[in-house]
């Protein structure tokens, strides 16, 4: 099945479509239960459907024409408890379905986020985060809707149509020869648009994409924007965007109109033929107008359930750009690839670190940030680690923490090579302050807590009176439960580096590495964060990366990272 359907979208039968639909297909297949029953449900509604046209025709001509006044009643009640059945059926369906399509909607999100944090950072350096929202919320709705609502669709669609022909066939046979002229027709019709639907869909989640980015990027930096005056070039490149969209918008709009314009011309000629025919049958008296009325609600019946089928395979293409889209985002290949050897990390870690003959040069690029590099930090030592921009100190750390692996040496903490350790431990004993604090829109207390959810209220207020966030506290209206905003902006460099430390020392790590942390404050601000980091993590292996000499003094080791090397500073043994 997977095979003929990514056979039926891009012609060729693709490997990477077919298993795209099979991992769809592991979000429908739990959900088979609640399916099942709504499809049972769905049979239960087409058919009382299909019960009212004929009631319909009963009333007609078996009541007002033969003038049988008590059929007339009868048929009428029956119409009016077949109604509210049916509105019943109709309720308990639409609740049911809404439930199921919103667990296979966050289980998609839910599946495909979590490969997201699988990823390296350089996957997120060369990704767009507007695109990434976009393949996350509207393409990922886009499949849901496709497994879901076109799959109850294609099944009533289906049980209409069998219904509805056998009605046709059992008020007139010949009439009913009209459906099999027209389906042909309209599957030609499909067949030849498919292509153009699918090109204008996929233009239009990319210009989605595109409005996305541009809102992501340039609202945080707002501020920036205005005391450069460039409010006006902004609004201009919004405006192009916008005008973009709406072009293709229009184009798609307009592609999907002529797609289904067709079959509805086929269906209104149809119906029409059949009204001229069955009309004047009606006029010479060798059918009775009932059954005419019944045989004209059930070709519109049988029309709607096959240009529905036609329209899935509309969908289908659309379904086929977004599942292509998501799909390109699952193949991406984790740095560090789960691995079931890894290790726990073991109990007192002390925090000694060995760089032993690092190579290493980031994917896709041949020059080597690192070349065979080796330095050894003592356990609890204060370390300077300095070097020009861009030489490669926060990537020593990256490899510190296993966001990637070295082409060649090893990385050993307390003398164990560190890729045998399952890298979710390893990170949370490696606590890094950088310039750029990263804080929620929640209360100051979630953000303390971020990294150990675990901690108590009295060690989460603990850090923070170690963290010296008394004073900020004190401002605050709700004092430590006060929400602080999106990303801290209305605090101080030096409120946020305090809150920093606060959440690194819930987070009990052996190793703390301050990397440009306190390039944003003052001087005397600085002296304050590393004096409190130095008392607060004494005992701990400290690394501070900067270019101010302030931040590295009273180091008891100094390392330069210089073409590739790790250079031990006087006085010192790499």
């Amino acid at each position: 099945m997977f095979r003929w359907l990514s056979a039926a979208i891009d012609g060729k039968g693709g490997d990477r479509l077919e298993e795209a639909f099979r991992w769809l297909y592991t979000f429908v297949k739990p959900q088979s239960r609640a399916i099942m029953g709504l499809m049972l449900l769905s049979v239960l509604a087409s058919g009382m459907v299909l019960f009212q046209p004929w009631l319909t025709k009963t009333l007609i001509d078996d009541g007002l024409i033969a003038k049988d006044y008590g059929t007339l009643v009868s048929v009428a009640l029956l119409m009016i408890s077949v109604g509210i059945v049916s509105t019943a059926l109709s309720g308990v369906t639409r609740y049911l379905h809404t439930r199921l399509s919103g667990r296979i909607l966050f289980a998609l999100r839910d599946n495909l986020y979590h490969h997201l944090q699988t990823l390296s950072p350089t996957f997120y350096g060369k990704r767009r985060i507007g695109d990434l929202l976009s393949r996350l919320d509207g393409d990922v709705a886009e499949i849901q809707r496709f497994a879901v609502d076109s799959m109850f669709s294609a099944v009533s669609s289906v049980l209409g149509l069998v219904g509805s022909v056998v009605m046709l066939l059992a008020l007139s046979w010949k009439l009913s020869l009209l459906v099999v002229i027209m389906i042909p027709l309209e599957v030609l019709w499909l067949r030849w648009m498919r292509r153009k639907v699918e090109v204008r869909v996929r233009t239009i989640r990319e210009r989605s994409a595109d409005l996305s980015s541009f809102l992501i990027e340039t609202l945080p930096a707002m501020k920036f924007i205005q005391s450069v005056g460039q409010e006006h070039r902004e609004r201009e490149r919004l405006s192009n965007l916008n005008e973009n969209y709406l072009s293709d918008l229009l184009k798609l709009q307009v592609t999907e109109f002529f797609t289904q314009a067709i079959p509805g011309t086929l269906t209104s000629l149809t119906r029409a033929s059949a009204f001229l025919i069955g009309g004047y049958w009606v006029i010479e008296g060798s059918w009775q107008l009932g059954s005419l009325i019944a045989f004209s609600t059930y070709l519109g019946m049988a029309v709607g359930p096959v240009n529905s089928l036609l329209g899935l395979y509309v969908a289908i293409q659309r379904m086929s750009v977004s599942l292509g889209r998501v799909n390109e985002l699952r193949i991406e290949q984790p740095e560090i690839p789960f691995d079931a050897n890894w290790q726990p990390l073991p109990n007192n870690i002390k925090g000694e670190l060995q760089f032993n003959n690092l190579s290493f040069s980031y994917p896709g690029r041949e020059q080597l940030i690192l070349s065979q590099a080796s330095a050894s930090l003592p356990a609890g030592s204060k370390v300077a680690l300095s070097g020009r921009s861009g030489v490669g100190k926060s990537t020593l750390i990256d490899l510190m923490q296993r966001y990637y692996d070295p082409q060649s040496g090893s990385v050993l903490l307390d003398g164990i090579d560190i890729r045998t350790i399952n890298p979710l431990e390893l990170r949370k004993t490696i606590a890094v302050v950088s310039q750029d604090i990263v804080l929620f829109r929640g209360t100051l207390r979630e953000n303390i807590r971020y990294a150990s959810p675990q901690a108590s209220e009295q060690q989460v207020e603990a850090a923070a009176e170690q963290a010296q966030l008394q004073s900020l506290i004190a401002e605050l209206p709700q004092g430590i439960d006060s929400i602080i905003g999106e990303r801290g902006q209305q605090l101080s460099g030096g409120q946020r580096q305090r809150i920093a430390i606060a959440r690194a020392l819930l987070q009990n790590p052996a190793i703390l590495v301050l990397d440009e942390a306190t390039a944003a404050v003052d001087e005397a601000t600085e002296a304050q964060v590393i004096d409190a980091v130095d008392k607060l993590f004494a005992g701990r292996t400290r690394i501070l990366i900067s270019h101010r000499a302030s931040t590295l003094a009273g180091a008891e080791q100094r390392i330069t990272l210089e073409n590739g090397k790790l250079i031990a500073g006087e006085g010192f043994t790499a």
